[in-house]
């Protein structure tokens, strides 16, 4: 890790340089226990990473509770909260980055606009009690929950801030005489009998927030907290400008008593049917679609008529590339952060026959009605510790074109083992090889080529196996680089940290060129589209108003072209030969397309609907389909003919979500935070199917990023949160 910038008491040693191994750019807030500041991970993701003052690095006891900060906030599931992508609360000053979420605090929204309209207020009372909903189903009370922690998304809010939150099983307790918390927010238990605070108060604080949101004051309002806490404890709560409709909820929320409030899910069943015709706070950005009825009936069809469902465009949760069918964000940073750690060395392999105990079915026939080729699902869970989700990568089969080209071999990683290969016609585990003795470091499946497998750590070790026996050939040291390999084609692209781009023979691990981009101070490699051999890589200019990009072979190291183009740019596919690129505002939203043909040198673009927090991104044809947060599915044509209106939108109802992945026969498969594989149909914009979730212990785990499903041939093939690889049918979404 560099160096801190600042040392000694003065103002400039509050604001280092470096959190670990992310820059931080610029300064977003601070509090009283650290700063927030906006950072950039390797691959261009915005994040906001707090950093504790330096004079409580020293305080044993600080550290406790911001390490149990980063545990709670982890335990959490990403679609309410901001999701923790980074920490490291052993550091010389501790730190957390979690995912930079755009839109102001409810504390700020209601000093600069006002109270909030009645149809407003009764949005943000169901996103907050979905949210402490999901954030007590992980075991965690959050005891903090006011205005200033509250963010307003065009997604919904999502809670911040859970310093002083604990688990229910949680052996840190609030010390003797120490109140935690903010006074107009807190639960008569706190100031009463702190170490007794469950559930109840977070509903308490939603009763108080909801005041705040509606009249812009609380329900107890005094310039003394001591005033405040004696009104909490012995006074009625003042509701005077609640809408009459809200007012008794809201008041049920601040009774007394802990027994008399409601729970989250009492709050949202007294909210129904109103409050659930918009998942956005800033509806107006949204332009509803019109999506065709039928969706049972649609997806038996629809199986029925495919002949073939194939890849493609192949999975790029374990991918180093996209292909101009299959381009999509960042699909190398999703196989690289999948938290998979690897274990103590030696091989071992086993005879696991994949069980069916899953929603996939029961191991008979699951085909679609009308096939003549019975198909079986299968479920294997892995030998692995800890709670990340499996990312893995398939190697094609043969077959006349990429719909019939199925999976030969399926390659897994999770943590607890290097990297595994499954047999993709029933799930059996044919061996799996775990790294050496002490190697711990989070690794993934990089790509499969040259005839080798390759898995990799950030910082620490590159790994090329022989995909018969899982037999290691080579391996390369990765601390002189920054993140973990590209993979294009059958090279494997590197970065050092003097910003030079180093080139590997997949085949054998030999160097074949290192030198600096032109014009680059230090790239990132977003693409590899198959159909033309090119890596494209990109650099932001200092302040987001112009971006860089180079399109490479990446067997020579020669640039085929270069171009500036204006605005903060991401390549995300291709499209009949034009570079399709996404294109973000200063505060990370997405608002458009940007079509750059080399050929003709022209630059066409084209404006979302609405704007969208950091969607992942699937290129098939001209169409782009775009999946934000929150589970929001646009379909957009990337010709300015199409004008950005959007082809169809779906509410998917899926919080975080995977990158999504087409194949062939018009599907879209993604993954969700609970073990969930979705199929949607690319032509009429419907859900064609569902799998039921599969949790770990009836919760969800916690990664930095979900890992896309594989589609090879008829077969897709998912990850769970449970550790388990499964596979189902394609041609049959509707009974999944």
């Amino acid at each position: 890790m560099p160096p801190l910038r600042g040392t000694g008491a003065d103002p400039e040693a509050e604001h280092p340089e470096y959190a670990g191994h992310y820059r931080l750019e610029a300064c977003l807030g601070e509090g009283g226990m650290g700063v927030v500041h906006l950072a950039r991970s390797a691959s261009g993701l915005q994040l906001a990473v707090k950093v504790v003052h330096r004079q409580y690095s020293a305080d044993p006891e600080f550290r406790a509770r911001f390490r149990q900060e980063v545990g709670a906030a982890r335990r959490v599931s990403g679609a309410f909260t901001a999701p923790v992508v980074d920490a490291d609360p052993d550091a010389a000053r501790p730190w957390m980055a979690t995912l930079y979420v755009p839109g102001p605090t409810l504390s700020d929204q209601v000093k600069r606009n006002g109270p909030m309209a009645p149809a407003e207020l009764r949005r943000l009372t169901a996103g907050l009690a979905e949210a402490l909903r999901d954030i007590h189903r992980a075991g965690v009370i959050h005891r903090d929950l006011k205005p200033s922690n509250v963010l307003l998304s065009d997604s919904g809010p999502k809670v911040i801030d859970f310093g002083i939150s604990r688990p229910y099983d949680s052996d840190l307790r609030t010390e003797t005489g120490k109140l935690i918390g903010s006074p107009p927010y807190m639960a008569p238990e706190q100031f009463q009998r702190p170490r007794e605070v469950g559930p109840a108060a977070d509903v308490f604080a939603l009763g108080a927030v909801l005041v705040h949101a509606a009249t812009g004051r609380g329900p107890f309002d005094s310039d003394s907290p001591y005033i405040v806490a004696y009104q909490v404890v012995h006074d009625e709560a003042d509701l005077a400008g609640v809408p009459t409709d809200l007012a008794p909820l809201v008041g049920q929320c601040l009774a007394k008593d802990p027994a008399e409030r409601p729970t989250p899910d009492d709050i949202m069943v007294a909210l129904r049917p109103p409050s659930y015709d918009a998942a956005a706070f800033i509806p107006s950005q949204r332009r509803p679609v019109a999506v065709e009825a039928g969706i049972a009936a649609e997806a038996t069809a629809a199986a029925v008529a495919d002949t073939h469902v194939g890849a493609g465009a192949a999975a790029r949760g374990g991918s180093g590339g996209a292909t101009a069918s299959g381009g999509g964000k960042r699909r190398w940073l999703v196989a690289a952060a999948a938290l998979l750690a690897v274990g103590g060395g030696g091989v071992w392999a086993a005879g696991v026959t994949g069980d069916s105990t899953g929603s996939a079915g029961s191991g008979k026939s699951g085909g679609a009605k009308g096939s003549a080729v019975a198909f079986a699902p299968w479920r294997t869970p892995l030998p692995a510790s800890g709670s990340s989700t499996p990312v893995c990568f398939s190697a094609g089969g043969s077959g006349e074109d990429a719909s019939e080209r199925s999976a030969s071999a399926l390659y897994c990683a999770a943590v607890g083992i290097g990297v595994a290969r499954l047999d993709p016609a029933d799930g059996r585990l044919l061996w799996s090889r775990r790294g050496p003795s002490g190697d711990t470091a989070p690794a993934g499946v990089v790509s499969v080529s040259g005839g080798l497998v390759h898995t990799a750590t950030a910082g620490g070790k590159l790994r090329a196996y022989d995909p018969a026996d899982g037999e290691q050939v080579w391996d390369a040291d990765l601390s002189p680089y920054v993140g973990t390999p590209f993979a294009a084609g059958d090279t494997l692209l590197l970065v050092g940290e003097d910003g030079a781009t180093e080139a590997l023979d997949s085949a054998t691990g030999a160097s074949l060129w290192r030198h600096p981009l032109g014009g680059h101070q230090r790239p990132d490699y977003a693409l590899y589209d198959d159909g033309s051999g090119l890596a494209y890589a990109f650099e932001h200019s200092a302040y987001g108003s112009t971006t860089l990009v180079t399109a490479l072979d990446p067997a020579t190291g020669h640039a085929a072209w270069q171009r500036r183009l204006d605005g903060m740019l991401t390549p995300v596919g291709t499209s009949d030969g034009a570079l399709v690129l996404t294109s973000m505002t200063e505060d990370a939203q997405t608002v458009g397309l940007v079509r750059y043909d080399p050929e003709s040198r022209r630059v066409a673009r084209v404006a979302l609907p609405f704007r969208m927090n950091e969607p992942e991104v699937v290129i098939g044809g001209d169409t782009a389909y775009l999946l934000a947060h929150g589970g929001t599915l646009v379909a957009v044509g990337t010709r300015p003919a199409d004008g950005g209106a959007a082809l169809w939108q779906l509410e998917t109802a899926a919080g975080r979500t995977s990158a999504p992945v087409l194949a062939a026969g018009n599907r879209l498969y993604f993954s969700a935070a609970d073990g969930r594989l979705l199929a949607v149909d690319t032509e009429r914009g419907t859900l064609l199917g569902q799998t039921g979730p599969r949790l770990r212990d009836g919760r969800l785990a916690y990664a930095s990023a979900l890992p896309a499903p594989v589609a090879a041939g008829r077969t897709v093939f998912g990850t769970a949160p449970d550790g388990s690889v499964f596979a189902v049918d394609g041609k049959d979404p509707a009974h999944w």
